[in-house]
């Protein structure tokens, strides 16, 4: 018997983001999960070295590359369903969980406590998981960024609300990344020689 789990990830690129926008590109979730790593890793380091912090830079990007794993069952629900109400919130949660759980029986049972942890995180408060969820929202929030300098207005109250939603998270580190790098999504090629 054959094991499906990698073939199934593989197809993360099938699964499209931001489906009730209009995009002037379309992203998928795995070039998001790419920036959410590449953005974790970067908040873990600002956390180390600017903060203080004693957080696994390797278990933040880890973290972040099965963040969005059990959308390949789900798809990708758009933010204002998934957070309508608490409700819905919570059953989508569980769904979540579901998917995690079917995508773990995909691997041999030696592996599966391994992956465990990243298909099923359980310890929401761990401070990796909170920069996870701010690299999350920064990922969003340049995709807003990318989206307004190609002239389309449709990201703009996404734009403003994410923002918030990451500054609202009190994390020095995603503070630091909105003010020193952010403002570099803004520019041309050219502009940032």
């Amino acid at each position: 018997m054959g094991f499906h789990f990698f073939a199934m990830v593989s197809r993360m690129k099938y699964i499209t983001r931001w489906a009730l926008m209009r995009n002037t590109r379309t992203e998928n979730v795995s070039e998001h999960t790419h920036d959410v790593a590449v953005i974790a890793h970067a908040l873990a380091l600002l956390t180390n070295k600017r903060f203080g912090g004693k957080v696994d830079a390797g278990r933040c990007v880890l973290l972040a590359l099965y963040h969005d794993m059990p959308e390949i069952l789900t798809g990708d629900l758009p933010t204002p369903v998934k957070y309508y109400n608490p409700a819905i919130r919570d059953a989508y949660k569980q769904v979540e969980r579901v998917s995690g759980e079917k995508l773990l029986s995909m691997l041999p049972n030696d592996l599966r406590d391994d992956y465990k942890p990243l298909l099923l995180p359980d310890d929401q408060t761990m401070e990796e998981n909170r920069l996870v969820r701010a690299a999350d929202k920064i990922a969003a929030l340049i995709k807003c960024i990318e989206e307004e300098t190609q002239g389309n207005r449709e990201f703009e109250k996404a734009r403003r609300a994410t923002e918030q939603a990451v500054l609202k998270m009190n994390l020095p580190a995603a503070d630091c990344f909105l003010d020193e790098f952010l403002p570099s999504y803004e520019l041309t090629l050219d502009e940032q020689d």
